[in-house]
């Protein structure tokens, strides 16, 4: 981390002070989501067949009109610290989709997976704001089986199984060539390998909600908010004040 001396200081704050004034910026979102080729309001009757196929098709329309990484979401857990939890968030991707819940994938000794060892509990987001919509999906979490991670596993490029074995993931490193040096490593380990086995300590996570909200941006900040909460026997659809 670099030190800040006072004229370093000033002359950032003086930057903040000329560039752009975040105040001001606002989108006002139109009569219709930008690019989805539908203009009706979002309303609890599309929840009819349950919030999972609701789920794929907004990820389906984020994809067919080109959003990079519409899969992208923003995971949040609970670090518990000595003065007290915080919450920590990141950006992954989700890799399963079911009416179970959504699925992720990481180094289950990284600061997320200690997070979820602590405290099982996660929110994840999805957001597309082209679209003027967002998903927040939040339930408890679970590690998915080893089947399944084994199968997620023989779909990811060679180079990405390699960096997870090179990676311990969080951890400090000095410096950038170290982290090369690792991977070259690994990548000499592995060479005469075919098919590179799944780490032991790299696998799934299965967020399964408890409760999914829908987000559609409308004018004047009157936003569409439609939330499901789901129990073992009962799933309990409502509207949300803006």
């Amino acid at each position: 981390m670099r030190d800040l001396d006072n004229s370093s200081v000033g002359q950032e704050t003086a930057e903040l002070l000329t560039g752009p004034d975040l105040a001001s910026m606002r989108v006002d979102y139109g009569g219709m989501p930008f690019g989805s080729g539908e203009d009706t309001d979002l309303d609890e009757t599309w929840l009819a067949g349950g919030w999972e196929p609701l789920l794929r098709h907004w990820i389906e329309q984020a994809t067919a009109v080109g959003i990079a990484e519409p899969n992208a979401m923003v995971v949040a857990t609970v670090a518990l610290t000595d003065v007290g939890p915080r919450p920590v968030a990141r950006t992954v991707l989700c890799k399963g989709l079911s009416p179970e819940g959504v699925t992720f994938y990481t180094n289950y000794d990284s600061a997320k997976g200690n997070q979820l060892a602590a405290v099982p509990f996660a929110a994840a987001t999805f957001v597309w704001p082209v679209l003027g919509r967002q998903v927040h999906v939040r339930g408890p979490v679970e590690q998915v089986v080893a089947e399944t991670t084994a199968v997620y596993w023989r779909s990811r490029p060679r180079d990405s199984q390699l960096g997870a074995w090179a990676s311990r993931q969080s951890r400090p490193i000095a410096s950038r060539a170290e982290l090369d040096r690792t991977l070259a490593e690994t990548t000499a380990r592995f060479a005469d390998v075919d098919e590179i086995p799944v780490p032991p300590h790299w696998g799934g996570y299965l967020l399964r909600p408890d409760e999914v909200e829908f987000w559609q941006g409308r004018r004047g900040r009157l936003h569409n908010r439609i939330r499901v909460r789901i129990s073992a026997d009962a799933m309990v659809v409502d509207r949300l004040q803006p």
